[in-house]
This record gives structure tokens, sequence and C-alpha cells, in this order.
């Protein structure tokens, strides 16, 4: 099976390739495994001739589309850009796919709900995005036909790229206090743990839209002091404060709940991925090892 991949950069597509190099190295859980995955600089997924001319020649079954511009605050300030990447990004990428019959798995995100709901979003339930970024990557789902994939996720953090985890080892070797809200909250998730199931869910050509998170919720405060203390430091330097206090305010909305209960998985008799706490506790041992 020959499986392209965009965003080999970025902390999920790189942990996606690694991973579909493992399995098609182990001959592991499913066929036999072509991973075809250019860099950015070799594929730009705006550019729809380029874009189609190397579809065409690869002559992909699978394509597994994590590429996107996830700059939220920027997004707002430059949102040509973001649909540009988002949205019109992936319109070529569907139409490449429906040239060689390709099936599509796209990464989303829980920015395309607005956080008002009182419990956790389901896969059915409508969105209603209240940012560029998050307008833009609806923009992108409904690009795809009927039959792909759509994978959307939340508070990614991984080995590569820059992410929440790393922030938060940063400043604490200040010593503190570090303030995060506490009015925002979400599922982390480990962009590794990530990877294994959207490869598992393309390889597969499951239809439909799949939340994948780690297991539970927490707060940005919640997970900042998670962080410090698997670092070994005091947990008592992170400060809850609101988002109606932080200065400077955030250019982009946030949801307050973007927590996204995993039903699809769950109800299909999916293993569901392990909590974020054990998640996040791995991944800190990894980067401060």
């Amino acid at each position: 099976m020959r499986v392209f991949v965009t965003g080999v950069t970025g902390q999920v597509g790189s942990e996606i390739v690694s991973e579909l190099n493992r399995r098609g190295a182990e001959r592991v859980r499913g066929p036999v495994l072509d991973v075809v995955a250019p860099e950015e600089s070799v594929l730009d997924i705006t550019d729809r001739d380029g874009l189609l001319a190397a579809i065409g020649t690869v002559q992909p079954e699978v394509i597994i589309h994590p590429a996107a511009w996830t700059a939220v605050d920027a997004c707002e300030a430059v949102p040509d850009r973001a649909y540009l990447i988002n949205s019109l990004g992936t319109r070529n990428i569907a139409e490449a796919a429906r040239l060689v019959g390709a099936h599509v798995c796209y990464l989303s995100t829980d920015y395309v709900f607005d956080g008002t709901s009182p419990r956790p979003y389901l896969e059915w339930d409508d969105p209603n995005p209240l940012s560029v970024y998050g307008r833009s990557k609806l923009g992108g789902e409904r690009e795809l036909d009927d039959g792909h994939t759509i994978v959307r996720t939340a508070w990614v953090n991984g080995r590569s790229g820059a992410n929440m985890v790393k922030t938060v080892l940063r400043l604490a070797e200040g010593g503190g206090p570090l303030r995060f809200v506490d009015d925002q909250r979400g599922s982390p998730t480990s962009a590794a743990d990530l990877a294994s199931r959207v490869i598992d869910l393309s390889l597969g050509k499951h239809p439909g839209i799949f939340h994948v998170t780690n297991q539970g919720a927490t707060s940005w405060y919640g997970f900042a002091r998670l962080v410090v203390a698997a670092a070994g430091m005091d947990p008592a330097m992170v400060e809850p404060v609101t988002t109606a206090e932080l200065t400077p305010p955030r250019p982009a909305p946030r949801p307050a709940n973007s927590v996204l209960d995993n039903a699809a998985l769950r109800l299909a008799g999916w293993s569901l991925l392990p909590s974020w706490e054990q998640a996040i506790t791995e991944l800190v041992a990894e980067l401060t090892s």
C-alpha cells in the first residue's frame, strides 16, 4: 500500500511518518507500506498544478493530510493565508485524491466548535467556530468527498515542533510564577498516540468523522501544573488566571470547552488512547532526559 503524507515536518506529520516507517519495517498491523513523505519545501499544497502532478506520479492508495497553518492568533491577522492553506489546500488534496482514487484522512481541530456546550463535543454536534483558524479548518473538512476520514483532535504536544509542554518547561526554568488560564478546558493529546490511531483509521479507510484525543480533561492551569511536577519542579509556581485577565489579550477567541468525546471510536468498539496525564508525563520524561 502506497501512502502519501503531507505536513511531514510538523509535530503530528513527523510522528505519522515515523510510525508508518516502523510498521513498514516490522510488517506489523497491516499491509506492506510504501511511504512517500515530501517536505513542504518540495510539496506546496497550495500549488494546485504541482500537487496534482505529484499525486498523479506517485499514485497513492491513501493520503494522510495533517498539513495546516496552525498559528491560531496569526490566522486572525492574515485570514487569506489561513484559508489558502487550510481550506483551498485541502480542496487541492481532495481533487488530487479523486483523480487517482485515493482515500484521504484529514486532520482537523477542536476549534471548529464554539466551546459553549456543557458537555464534551460529539462527532455529530454542529460546528460553530469562533476564530479564523477554526473556520478555515472547517472549510477544509467541507472540501472532502463522502467516504473519506476526518480526525479532529485537540491540544497536541509532541517531540518535534513548538507546543505547550515545551513552553511550560522553558518558562519553568525561570522559577515562576507562571500564570495559565483555568477557564479553558480540553484534552491534551500526545502527537505519537494520535499518529498511531490516525494511521489505523487511514489504512483501514474508515469513513466519517472521528474525535481522537487522550482521555480525560483539564484546564491549561492543570496542564501546566502536571508538566512542572513531571519535570521534578514545584507545581505551586503555577498560578490560575481567567482568560479575561490575560495581558495582552489573545487576538483569536478560544473555545472555553474544547473537550472532544471520542464517541465514534468508543461506540464502534475501538480501544481509546491512554489518559492525558500518562501521555504528557511520558513526553516530559522524554524531553527532559
